[in-house]
């Protein structure tokens, strides 16, 4: 049996993982990114990482069927290429697949890390191996990947599956994309704060985050929920616009789609069951009839590993 590599490159970390076949993650580590120089370091440094790894493990590259890769930024899948990943300081065209192939001499794949994500929870997550899955990922911005009929779904120039795009609130806050009311704008780690400052204005009563805000304490996404569990006023009519907000995108894509599950994973997804209850809430009553029974609204499973493991997926999928 071959093995496969995962890599799941982000703005602060590098992420890698060698895998079975079937899935099953043998060894993890990670690196930080170099974003210095405009990137340049980051595929030099990857090359390097995993030649280390494959020595101290006394493996070659015919060991392996491939490298998948998650990448921030517009992919071209087929060119192996990225462009305009800022966090990264790509602004440039950077021809990854090229220059990886040639440094490791083992056959190399890439999608844009939302989608990398989503096939990762579709295989071994909360997908459960199901034809039609969409994933949203709440982070420092949204992302979201469409599997529709077993496919990922790129769309004609692979924008497809920007869920954090989806406009909830025409007349809501401007958005980087320069569109307003995106749900991203509303429904992100910095998003949810910010819903939490500029209603904490307006409300008058007894609120503990309406005090930590007001002190100027650092405030933060899982300091809302947490307050909000608690049974703070304020936290609680926070979180019900973000329910509201989530709930209403969520039903939208499910009646267009009607996939299995809508699986929500990132770092704001960790406030858990209350979240998936409080979108659920919201979900139903937007949801069309047949949508309400047949699309589940779900966690995601995997953490930190959605992203190696979909990106070994990578491999699967296009040498298949």
């Amino acid at each position: 049996m071959k093995k496969l590599i995962g890599i799941d490159l982000g703005g602060t970390t590098v992420k890698f993982a060698i895998l079975t076949e079937d899935g099953e993650i043998q060894q993890k580590w990670s690196m930080e990114t170099d974003i210095q120089n405009g990137g340049r370091n980051i595929v030099p440094k990857i090359i390097e990482s995993i030649k280390q790894r494959l020595n101290l493990y006394g493996l070659t590259a015919n060991h392996f069927l491939g490298i998948g890769m998650g990448s921030p930024g517009a992919v071209d899948r087929e060119k192996g290429t990225v462009i305009g990943a800022y966090n990264l300081g790509w602004t440039t065209l950077q021809p990854v697949k090229e220059l990886i192939e040639a440094g490791t001499g083992i056959p190399f794949f890439i999608d844009n890390d939302a989608n990398v994500a989503a096939l990762g929870e579709r295989w071994k997550g909360a997908g459960e191996g199901g034809a039609n899955v969409v994933f949203v990922t709440l982070g420092t911005g949204v992302g979201g990947g469409v599997i529709a009929e077993g496919n990922l779904i790129s769309g004609s120039s692979g924008a497809a599956g920007e869920i954090g795009h989806i406009i909830v609130d025409p007349n809501g806050y401007p958005c980087t994309c320069g569109n307003q009311g995106c749900l991203e704008t509303v429904a992100s780690a910095t998003g949810i704060v910010r819903l939490a400052r500029d209603l904490s204005v307006q409300f008058a009563g007894e609120s503990k985050l309406k005090w930590l805000i007001d002190d100027g304490q650092e405030v933060t996404a899982k300091t809302v929920f947490d307050q909000a569990k608690l049974g703070d006023r304020l936290a609680l009519i926070v979180v019900d616009k973000f329910y509201f907000y989530l709930g209403l995108a969520c039903g939208n894509i499910a009646n267009v789609l009607n996939p299995e599950a809508i699986v929500i994973g990132g770092g704001v997804s960790a406030a858990g069951e209350m979240l998936l209850k409080g979108v659920e809430g919201y979900f139903l009553k937007f949801a069309f009839p047949q949508v309400r029974t047949s699309t589940k609204i779900k966690l995601a499973q995997l953490g930190n590993d959605a992203g190696v493991i979909g990106a070994a997926s990578l491999v699967k999928v296009r040498k298949a």
